[in-house]
């Protein structure tokens, strides 16, 4: 910035080499610094555009706020510039050498002004017509505004208990959950169990037991040896928070956690049927090599109804085989992903389950407009839970059921009518705030040139009276 100011000014720079090397360094790891942060952090960069549906109005009058004490500043800035001009106008000599340098500087002064008033005010114009545009959808009339989605617990209440394990279904089931979410796995012996991730050192004592198989698939185990596991110590430790808003269990709750063994998928199922909640799972595809690979979906589909849980509370999110399973289980609810409304038609599929990322930036009018019911995930934050409701989502799954089945009204929502009228106002209060701030500098300096001019014409006085005597 400061090299710019100086070439502004028509002066040279005379950098030694050393600076010129250090100047590439800094901006070669600024750039490299940007690329890590743009490729990495892209997920984080959606949801930060989508928070701005949600904040946008509350951002363009904060804006409108801060334009007004910028006002300050370059009223201060544009109005001294202009005494700068008026004096050096009054210097102009009949010297042609001096009377073309100081014009010359006049008009930079004039082009500083320039730089400075136009894109402040074209700025401030934006910010005035921007609601035009802004089409929130937590601004909309209260009768418009649909039902409360549903919650599904994400692999149950990760908060409150350790993850995919009976503990933590049955506190979703006591916080309200409308179904519960969780992924299964398939053992060598053909027992579907439940677990996320692709080994067992996450959330088990797999290391403390087997440390030479801890990076081993959890399918390549037997179920004798998964049920031996335990799958909650890792939870129950006081310094273990793998949610940052997660609060500290209580004791009952940390002994209770420490001795969490890993489920059988028939364990979720018959606590879905006692409780009536819908059950939506990730079947994972066994590894290569592993006995059941090729009949993974039928022994998923034999598990469920040997549980004789009724049906309708199934909602089969697999890809693979849907015709079979629609033959075995004519009862299960089909639930599709982020494909084309024509492949949903074809396939006779209503639901969707979706990253809410990817839906928000991919046809969500589309998907609403065909009636296509939609299940988000995962929605942990307020403000986005907020905005799911807003736009009529029917349902989201969460790891924060305990604080979202709380709100009982979308955050930040807002009617058409009080949103302009909040815009009107602050228009027309921030419109008269800095026309008052340019009015005063605009005062402050004339009665300054008030006092320079009684005193050059006083100093000037003397003169002429010597010059007739």
């Amino acid at each position: 910035a400061l090299g710019l100011l100086l070439c502004w000014e028509g002066r040279e720079l005379s950098l030694h080499w050393c600076h010129k090397v250090l100047i590439l360094l800094v901006i070669g790891i600024c750039s490299f610094f940007f690329w890590l942060l743009f490729t990495y952090w892209k997920e984080r960069w959606l949801t930060i555009g989508l928070s701005l549906q949600v904040f946008a109005p509350y951002i363009h009058l904060g804006s409108i706020s801060m334009m007004v004490m910028v006002a300050w500043p370059v009223a201060f800035y544009v109005i001294h510039l202009e005494g700068e001009a008026k004096i050096r106008r009054y210097k102009i000599t009949s010297n042609e050498r001096r009377r073309n340098k100081m014009c010359n500087m006049i008009t930079k002064l004039r082009a500083l002004q320039v730089a400075v008033v136009l894109p402040f005010f074209l700025i401030l114009l934006c910010l005035y017509v921007v609601p035009w545009g802004n089409h929130s959808p937590c601004i909309q009339e209260k009768d418009k505004l649909g039902p409360k989605p549903s919650f599904f617990g994400h692999r149950g209440a990760p908060m409150l208990g350790p993850e995919n394990t009976m503990m933590s279904f049955e506190k979703a089931v006591e916080e309200g959950a409308f179904g519960l979410e969780s992924d299964v796995h398939i053992s060598m012996d053909r027992v579907p169990f439940l677990m996320h991730d692709y080994d067992l050192r996450r959330t088990t004592n797999i290391r403390e037991v087997l440390p030479n198989a801890s990076l081993k698939h959890p399918g390549f185990f037997g179920w004798y040896f998964l049920s031996t596991l335990n799958a909650g110590k890792w939870f129950s430790h006081s310094w273990v928070k793998p949610f940052y808003h997660m609060k500290p269990l209580s004791e009952a709750d940390r002994e209770k956690a420490s001795k969490q063994k890993i489920p059988k998928f028939m364990e979720l199922l018959k606590l879905a049927q006692r409780e009536k909640k819908l059950v939506i799972f990730d079947l994972n595809v066994p590894p290569r090599q592993h006995p059941a690979r090729s009949a993974y979906i039928q022994i998923a589909v034999r598990e469920i109804l040997d549980s004789q849980i009724e049906q309708h509370l199934i909602i089969w999110l697999p890809g693979s085989q849907r015709e079979y399973v629609r033959s075995r289980a004519p009862g299960f609810q089909h639930i599709g992903r982020l494909f084309t409304i024509e492949q949903l038609t074809k396939q006779n599929i209503t639901r969707i389950n979706v990253d809410y990322k990817r839906l928000f930036y991919n046809g969500l009018r589309e998907y609403k407009a065909a009636n296509i019911n939609i299940n988000l995930y995962v929605i942990n934050e307020p403000w986005l839970f907020s905005l799911a409701w807003c736009s009529r989502i029917q349902s989201v799954t969460t790891d924060n059921i305990q604080v979202l089945n709380k709100i009982n009204h979308p955050y930040y929502f807002m009617t058409p009518n009080f949103y302009m009228l909040m815009w009107i106002l602050m228009d027309c209060a921030s419109a008269i705030f800095i026309v008052a701030i340019f009015y005063f500098h605009w005062w402050r300096e004339s009665q300054s040139e008030k006092v320079l001019r009684g005193i050059s014409s006083y100093a000037e006085t003397p003169s002429i009276s010597l010059q007739k005597e």
